[in-house]
């Protein structure tokens, strides 16, 4: 039976301007994305074989172009607007951390961060750097490294702080693995960025690790 013989609010795009977005399963919310199906099969009967297929939905975003496009109903195309799809949502996410107000929304902050950084197969070590209100002033990916490690260079986060004028950082990197968990090697890096950016005044107002979840360095008591 086609999506447009359901009763109007079991259809995904019915239900979600009735009950938005949240109230969608992601076989729904992917069958939107999708928009059509496949001879013999609904988008939601195909959505549901690709999360299947995949393990489900995070492992669906973060495949590359040519794993993603040998899968049955899915394309370059497709896998354009997918792309799209999500460096909105990162730029949604990033435009509610720089809003002209001082950063306060912890939150927030978590939500951006793991949306930039959780997706890599690697580790990156990224910075938000800040004015002395604690407005937002940039984002910015400075070390890549590999899946277990990348190293980071004190003098060189240095450099970039004083580039972009900033008066306070936030820390964040990856852990590929989904362990957030901050190893012993995470909290001597922090321990000597924070000691370099003494010396020029910059303060350092956490390090969050990005994993399955994300830690905060600061709600631990490790600055």
């Amino acid at each position: 039976m086609a999506i447009t013989d359901w009763p109007a609010q079991e259809r995904p795009r019915e239900k979600l301007l009735q009950k938005g977005a949240e109230a969608l399963s992601d076989a729904e919310l992917l069958a939107i994305f999708l928009r059509t199906g496949t001879r013999g099969y609904t988008a939601v009967d195909l959505a549901r074989m690709l999360l299947d297929d995949f393990g489900g939905l995070k492992p669906l975003l973060e495949i590359g172009e040519s794993e993603f496009c040998e899968h049955h109903g899915l394309g370059s195309a497709k896998y354009a607007q997918l792309q799209a799809v999500l460096e909105m949502a990162k730029r949604h996410l990033f435009e509610n951390i720089k809003r002209g107000d001082a950063l306060c929304s912890p939150e927030e902050t978590r939500r951006y961060l793991a949306a930039e950084l959780q997706t890599y197969p690697h580790e990156v070590f990224a910075c938000l750097f800040l004015d002395n209100r604690n407005r937002v002033i940039t984002f910015e990916k400075l070390f890549f490294g590999t899946i277990d490690g990348a190293s980071v260079y004190p003098r060189e986060v240095v450099r970039m702080a004083l580039k972009h004028n900033a008066a306070a950082v936030i820390f964040a990197h990856n852990h590929p693995s989904g362990v957030a968990e901050p190893s012993r090697a995470d909290e001597q890096i922090t321990q000597r960025l924070k000691a370099a950016l003494d010396l020029v005044d910059i303060r350092v107002l956490d390090h969050m690790v990005i994993g399955d979840e994300v830690v905060s360095f600061a709600e631990r008591g490790l600055l």
